[in-house]
């Protein structure tokens, strides 16, 4: 079996992580990624725990892609990079939107060498609007979409951030379905085309609960999800209170507590204190899961992420796996989650050091000879981190 996207070849310019999610997808379908990265890198290399040299939210963002590294300010480097996108069918960039431009590499220079090339723009506010020119990163789209007030609104905890990055996930999985929708195009026109992706669209695209929101109408939806404390620890019960006491009352025979003379309030006390007990009565999670099979009530543990590769299906599936660290053993990844019926697909490698194949690149691109490269190296063009060299 193949990688779908076998063949196809792209620059990532992008940093941190929208734009760089979508460049490790890419490449863990099969496409030939680039990693075009600044002087002073990217701020990811200064996260997570260290090894040889790469820390891990780098190695997670940019594993399997290749490297180069190039001053975009120095007067040769727009040429290099018009050379490279002659090559290549995608690029993908999240700089403020008139970076590029500025730096003469922008999708109308871009364009003029090769046709058919697919840009992917990723930025906070989008190319055209008012705020297009503001420094965002998710935190900033979380709040200005309206998600960290809907937490606090909803649980009336101290206003907070949200603990994953959503707003840049998903601003980079809408730029990969926007770059194969303009992969699929171009197989009809012959033409690529520029994508524009606004973070703040996208997590409002992607926001299930927005509705609500925007019709005032947040007491028509379901009541809310609960975590309860059981025998087998902390779970999620996903149903309706309502529903749950109809169900254990009806079918595993829990008597209703309550009597008619009591007012409402005390009602729903003592009858979520008898669900309590009795939750508390499933002391294996064997006995747990049966119960919740026969009323028909999903549920799930409240993990630790620490121990996320203990659950089932994680481990079954290979979701987390433990690739070349370069320093003489391994590393977890988490793996991309697209599972081909006829097409082979995941992480095909460790990420890279900054700079580490510009020779690789320039040649296998390029078919530069060394003359070129090392006048590129001594112009100070291309650049590479030496220390990698003795890992």
């Amino acid at each position: 079996m193949e990688y779908p996207l076998a063949g196809l070849k792209v620059l990532d310019f992008s940093r941190v992580l929208a734009g760089p999610f979508a460049g490790r997808m890419l490449s863990d379908l099969g496409a030939d990624v680039v990693k075009v990265e600044p002087p002073d890198g990217d701020v990811t290399r200064y996260w997570g725990y260290e090894i040889a040299n790469i820390t891990g939210y780098f190695h997670q963002q940019n594993a399997g892609k290749q490297n180069i590294c190039i001053d975009l300010r120095a007067p040769d480097a727009p040429d290099l990079v018009k050379q490279l996108v002659a090559q290549a069918d995608i690029v993908i960039e999240n700089y403020r939107p008139d970076v590029m431009d500025r730096l003469g590499i922008g999708y109308a220079d871009l364009n003029a060498v090769n046709k058919k090339i697919i840009m992917l723009s990723i930025s906070g506010f989008g190319r055209n609007g008012p705020e297009s020119t503001r420094p965002t990163y998710a935190p900033v789209i979380h709040a200005e979409a309206g998600l960290i007030a809907r937490a606090t609104n909803k649980d009336g905890v101290k206003l907070h951030d949200l603990p994953l990055s959503v707003a840049d996930t998903n601003a980079s999985l809408h730029g990969l379905v926007g770059i194969l929708s303009a992969l699929h195009m171009r197989h009809r026109t012959g033409k690529g085309q520029h994508i524009d992706i606004a973070m703040i669209d996208a997590t409002v695209a992607t926001d299930d609960q927005m509705l609500y929101d925007l019709e005032s109408s947040t007491g028509t939806g379901p009541l809310p999800n609960e975590i309860w404390e059981s025998a087998i620890g902390p779970v999620l019960l996903s149903t309706d209170f309502r529903l749950l006491f109809r169900a254990l009352t009806t079918t595993l025979g829990l008597e209703d507590p309550s009597n008619p003379e009591m007012e409402l309030d005390e009602k729903i006390k003592v009858r979520r204190k008898a669900v309590g007990e009795f939750l508390n009565t499933l002391d294996t999670k064997a006995k747990f899961s049966d119960a919740m099979k026969s009323i028909n009530i999903a549920w799930g543990e409240v993990r630790n992420p620490e121990n996320i590769r203990d659950q089932p299906t994680i481990k079954a599936r290979g979701t987390i796996i433990d690739i070349d660290d370069r320093n003489g053993s391994s590393r977890p990844t988490v793996q991309s989650p697209y599972r081909f019926s006829a097409a082979k697909s995941g992480v095909r490698g460790p990420a890279a050091h900054r700079g580490e194949h510009f020779h690789e690149v320039l040649k296998g691109w390029l078919a530069m000879n060394d003359e070129g490269i090392s006048k590129l190296r001594e112009d100070k063009v291309v650049l590479f981190d030496q220390d990698w060299r003795h890992h």
